[in-house]
């Protein structure tokens, strides 16, 4: 499989038929030449929300009903109007009947499987010898696959229907009483295929033993892509978005402000993962850096535009500050005991509390009688673990506040000045800095500021530290 390319599709951009087609799947530069690729896709836009629960908002998708088991209708309910919801793309997607027919068969079939096995457990639990717990996650596997079959079907019958010769490899183990480790889940699926002579399309989601949703969350469909880049030698992993990578969000600062990232490095991508501004996964960014592959992230609407090279080995041509990012989504958890000053592990037994309760912690600080984690996840979840610190550390002093983290990344920061700049513009603003933090590999400085401050700070940082310098377009590599 030499000499081709490993490419993913975006929820969104795949959710765009003529965009996909005319600029991802069948541009006009690749119509002489359209093979030499494997392509991976995600579900189109918010079916996986429907499907598990609402990324953003919690909203209960048909796995978190059928959790809370309100009523046997809810879920059920639930799976009906996804059905509708998935023939309607198909509709929108094929004009041809004889295709949105084969396309709806494919949804009902996936649906209705989906529904009986639903029925199946909910009947066997009903027993007093099985727990309805024991088979939560394998549901929230199944059901995370749903969406990337539909997706990747369709998009196979979309080649089909303009020439191509493609082929559907869906790794979803839908009705395989194989089990397989993920590399072997790859293997099988692609063994026999020459991506120089047709075009895979292969499901985002592929059924391993490690459990692909369980382990990676949402992230499943990148750590797929990029594994299957790494297993067939790819000589290039690209990614297929929305948008471009750059500077800063253009919805925060000036639009025209924003400036594209040509080139960095896998140390910002995960500096950026940290942030919830995921360039790629840091699962899957770990597998392409150490097998050497770069990765290109594209803008699906803006096809003339080469994207952003991320290389292992890529460091700026000059010192300087490359994207301004961050998130207000922060909760700052502060635990405060005298009892602690001159005591070993007590940062261990907090963050075990913490991670216990599924929040994610972005950054910490501490001294030598107060930890601060600064944590993402909902306020529910906080308040337990506040309870939970307070029963293991009776004697300390447990807030929560909110807050918001500012980061300002590059591939060097290895610049004078640089630190006290950024406090003098904050400062300038009339900006109050909650805690600071500058790591010794100098590629991100965290500012943490009033979460009401936040879309002012990463403002006024951005027009003082990359508007006023340029953006490089040149880069050197790493020593």
């Amino acid at each position: 499989m030499n000499g081709h390319t490993v490419e993913k599709i975006g929820g969104t951009s795949i959710a765009d038929t003529a965009a996909a087609l005319n600029n991802v799947l069948l541009p006009e530069r690749l119509r002489e030449a359209p093979y030499g690729r494997i392509v991976v896709v995600s579900a189109y836009a918010g079916i996986t929300n429907r499907l598990l629960e609402h990324k953003k908002t919690g909203e209960p998708g048909v796995y978190r009903l059928f959790v809370r088991g309100d009523t046997d209708h809810a879920w059920a309910d639930a799976i009906t109007d996804l059905a509708r919801r998935m023939c309607a793309i198909n509709a929108e997607v094929f004009e041809d009947e004889g295709l949105r027919s084969e396309a709806d068969r494919f949804v009902r079939e996936r649906m209705e499987g989906v529904r009986s096995c639903l029925v199946d457990i909910q009947r066997l639990c009903s027993y007093g010898h099985f727990k309805l717990q024991e088979h939560l996650q394998t549901v929230r596997e199944m059901l995370s696959a749903i969406g990337e079959a539909h997706s990747a079907f369709n998009t196979t019958l979309l080649l089909r229907q303009h020439g191509l010769q493609s082929r559907f490899v869906d790794l979803t183990g839908w009705r395989d009483e194989r089990r397989m480790k993920l590399e072997e889940r790859i293997e099988d699926g692609l063994a026999g295929i020459d991506p120089q002579q047709e075009l895979p399309i292969v499901t985002g989601y592929a059924q391993c033993e490690e459990g692909m949703s369980g382990r990676f969350g949402r992230g499943y469909t990148e750590v797929t892509f990029s594994r299957i880049a790494a297993q067939t030698g790819a000589r290039e992993a690209i990614i297929h978005k929305e948008f471009h990578l750059s500077s800063a969000d253009p919805k925060v600062v000036r639009a025209a402000a924003a400036q594209k990232i040509g080139h960095t490095n896998y140390d910002v991508a995960d500096q950026l993962a940290n942030m919830g501004m995921e360039a790629i996964h840091p699962g899957a960014a770990k597998v392409l850096r150490r097998s050497g592959i770069p990765l290109r992230i594209r803008n699906t609407f803006d096809p003339q535009d080469p994207g952003t090279v991320i290389r292992a080995d890529y460091v700026s041509d000059a010192p300087g500050v490359e994207i301004i990012t961050g998130r207000k989504d922060v909760l700052a958890l502060q635990v405060f005991d005298p009892e602690m000053a001159g005591l070993s592990g007590i940062d261990r037994r907090i963050l075990e509390v913490i991670e216990g309760h599924s929040l994610r912690v972005i950054t910490k600080d501490i001294n030598a009688n107060t930890v601060t984690h600064f944590v993402t996840g909902s306020l529910s979840r906080a308040r337990r673990t506040i309870q939970a610190l307070q029963r293991a550390f009776p004697g300390a002093e447990v807030d929560l506040r909110k807050v918001a983290v500012v980061s300002i990344i590059g591939s060097d920061l290895r610049v004078p000045g640089l630190l006290s700049r950024a406090v003098g513009v904050l400062s300038a603003a009339g900006i109050d800095i909650v805690a600071l933090h500058q790591g010794i590999r100098q590629v991100d400085i965290q500012i943490v500021v009033a979460e009401e401050d936040y879309a002012q700070a990463l403002r006024v940082l951005h027009a003082a530290l990359v508007e006023k310098t340029g953006q490089r377009a040149a880069g050197r590599q790493a020593a």
